[in-house]
Order: C-alpha cells, then structure tokens, then sequence
C-alpha cells in the first residue's frame, strides 16, 4: 500500500522557498527554474509554471486535475557560493518519491551552515587582492600598500554593516567613501597633492571589492536564457550598487582634489620576472574574490588559477599590440571554458569559478578617470573614459558567454 501524497500546497511551499534559498545566494533565475522543476517531478508534480523575479517568486502546479498557486517574497539579495554549490547538489541528487519534509529537512540543514571563512580572513584577502590589482594596474609601491591596507578596512566595515542588516546601497556608498578616503590619506600623506597614473590606479583598486560582478555576469546569463524580467531586475540592482560606490569615490575624489592622468599606455612586452610577479597577483586576486564569496578552499585555489591563466593571457595578448578590449575577451573567454572543467572536477556551479576568475580584468583606471572627469564638468571627455571602460567590461562578459556556447551544447538551442 502506497504512502498518502503530502498536499499540493505543502510541496509547492517548500519547492519556493527552496528557490528563494537559490536566489538570495546569487543564483541565476534559470538555475532555479531548472533546479526547482526537476524537484516538483521527483514530488510527482506533473506541471509546474514558475515565474522568478530578483524579490518575489510565484508558481503554479497541477497534479491529478488539482491546481495550486502561491507566491513568496526571495528577501535580499546576497552572494553565498557554497550554498550555490549545496543548493544545486541537492537538486542534482534527489530521486524520485521525494516529500516535503525530507527536502525541508535538508534546507534547515542547508542554512544553519555558516560562513566558511572568518571576517579577518576574509578583509585581508581582499586588502591582498586589492594590492594585486594596484600592482597588475601599474601601481607603485605606495599605491599598492595603500590599496591593501584601505580595502581591507572597506571590507571589514562592509561585513559588520551588513551583519546589522543595513542598505546595501547606504553601505557601499559609505565603505567606499572609507576605502577611498583611508586611501587618500595614507598617500596624500605621505606623497603630497600631486596624484600620478601608478597613485591613481590605488585609488580604484582599494574600492575594488564594491565590483557587483556576481549580479552581473548572473544578469548576463539570465537575459541569454530569456529570463528577462530577472535578468533586467538584477542588471539594475547591480547597476545601483555601482552608482552607490560611484557617489563615494566621487565624494573622496572632489574632497581631495584628485585631476585626471592619462590613460594607460600599451607595453611592448614583459621580463620573466615581470610575468612571475603577474602570475602571484593574479593567483591572489582570483583567491581574494572566491574567499569574499564564501567558497570552500578548493574552489578558492581553483579559482586562482584560473585567474593567473586567463589574466596572464590577457597581458600577454596586449603587450604583443592587441588592444585591450579584445585580449580581454580572450582572458575571459580562457577562463571560461577552463571553469567548465573544474566544474565537473569539483563539482560546484560554473559561476563560482567564472566571476572571481574575471574580477581582476576590471578596467580601473578607466573608472577613476570617468569618476574625475566627471566631477571637473568635463563631460565629452567622462564618456570617452566611460566608452573604454564599457568596451572592456563588454569583453569580459561576451567572453564568459562564448565559453558558454562553446562548452554546452543546450546553450546552442532555443527551449
């Protein structure tokens, strides 16, 4: 004699909140639509209708001529790579005659576990990866130490605002006004008012950890896989999270009278050295961004090298003459395709690879220079640094998303 079904609306509220759990950690929307659908049909739930936006999801299910519909708030959202990683195992794992209890169960589980690395852990790798950035970006020795000591006091404060549960907005345009400023002091201090190219990238690089690309390559994803209103919904959020740390650079920028420099100019090439010390800020960059967003060790050495290969081909390809923007596609494009097989080695989500291997290709003295030009009215001028900036960034999101295309065959075709 079979066991009695659990209600329609019972499986459909653990199916959601299951989905909310995915979302809040950084999920892409398809990823749980695809994740949430396969376990209604181990529940025996024939027909399921989600709709997912970044706040609120909705569904609706049929089974046995019954119709069932609920909606849940997903609550704010946040960056968790290891509950990516459980979430979608979970899923991957569960077989048919699943009930709502045993995946209940296994939720509870899934969120009483907490963060892997600790606050001090985690603010000095960043102050690390925020040096590598200074250093891989031209910084001097000033900027670089700099940069580490201001990012690390950024992100220390960013987790103890965000433990309290305040704005996100409110915090990232003050933690960046800290970073920068704490930035501003160290050097102003101690190298005067005159604010050259290698000060400059120190500037950006101490702010660097306010970079929202969790969101946006997930908004990326999301807008290639037709999850529009999810994918536009998380392309503003980021986007707001970027006008936020803008307003505190610019704050910091105007107060200390920062001037423009002069773009970066191209290299003609790199000693073996060079090209060592490249490698370890690239490795520390990469391992830097997967401790912020919580992944396991594992994951977080992966990740480094990931980084160091496709950043180190990144400076390569423009030191032999390739403009920037293209020789970032192909770092990002190497990375890519190089997280599709870590993801079956490891077996954690792609993404978790992906966007802290690419952190490190950001464009940074072309945002100072944006952010400055800005502030001094000169606009034509703002948007050509902008223009430079977006092309760049562009790169490193078409090269994540040829990999994509190039790595998995469902992603050719239309469903």
């Amino acid at each position: 004699m079979t066991a009695p079904r659990a209600p329609l609306t019972e499986s459909l509220e653990v199916l959601l909140r299951f989905g909310a759990l995915m979302l809040r950690a950084g999920d892409t929307a398809f990823r749980v639509r695809e994740a949430t659908a396969r376990l209604a049909g181990h529940m025996g739930i024939g027909s399921l209708s989600l709709q997912v936006t970044l706040d609120a999801m909705s569904a609706t299910v049929r089974r046995d001529g019954e119709t069932a519909t609920l909606t849940c708030d997903v609550g704010a959202p946040g960056i968790n790579a290891a509950r990516i990683g459980a979430l979608e195992r979970l899923a991957e794992a569960s077989r048919p005659g699943l009930t709502p209890q045993a995946l209940a169960n296994d939720l509870d589980g899934i969120e009483k576990v907490p963060g892997l690395h600790a606050l001090a852990t985690v603010s000095i790798s960043i102050g690390l990866a925020s040096a590598a950035f200074s250093y891989l970006n031209g910084g001097d020795q000033l900027a670089t130490g700099a940069a580490a000591i201001a990012g690390a006091a950024g992100q220390a404060v960013r987790a103890l605002s965000f433990r309290r549960q305040l704005n996100q907005y409110a915090v990232t345009a003050v933690c960046a006004v800290v970073a920068a400023g704490l930035y501003c002091l160290i050097v102003l201090g101690l190298a005067g008012r005159d604010f050259s190219t290698e000060l400059a990238v120190g500037f950006i690089s101490s702010a660097l950890f306010l970079v929202p690309g969790f969101p946006l390559v997930a908004a990326l994803l999301d807008l290639v896989q037709h999850q529009t209103v999810a994918g536009m919904a998380r392309l503003f959020y980021a986007t707001m999270i970027l006008l936020a740390a803008a307003f505190g650079l610019s704050a910091v920028a105007a107060l200390a009278g920062l001037t423009d420099v002069s773009p970066p100019a191209s290299t003609a090439g790199a000693d073996a050295m060079t090209v060592s010390l490249r490698a370890l800020a690239s490795f520390a960059g990469g391992c830097g961004f997967a401790l912020l967003y919580n992944s396991p060790l594992r994951t977080v050495l992966t990740v480094g090298l990931l980084s160091l290969a496709g950043n180190e081909l990144r400076l390569a390809l423009h030191d032999l003459g390739l403009n920037l923007p293209a020789a970032t596609f192909a770092g990002a494009f190497a990375v890519g395709l190089l997280a599709s097989l870590a993801k079956q080695w490891l077996r954690e989500p792609r993404i978790c690879f992906t966007v802290p291997g690419i952190i490190i290709m950001t464009p940074g003295i072309f945002a100072f220079r944006t952010i400055v030009l800005l502030n001094e009215g000169d606009v034509l001028a703002a948007v050509e640094a902008l223009a430079g900036c977006c092309f760049i960034v562009g790169g490193m999101a078409l090269g994540l998303a040829t990999a994509r295309f190039m790595s998995e065959r469902r992603w050719i075709f239309e469903r």
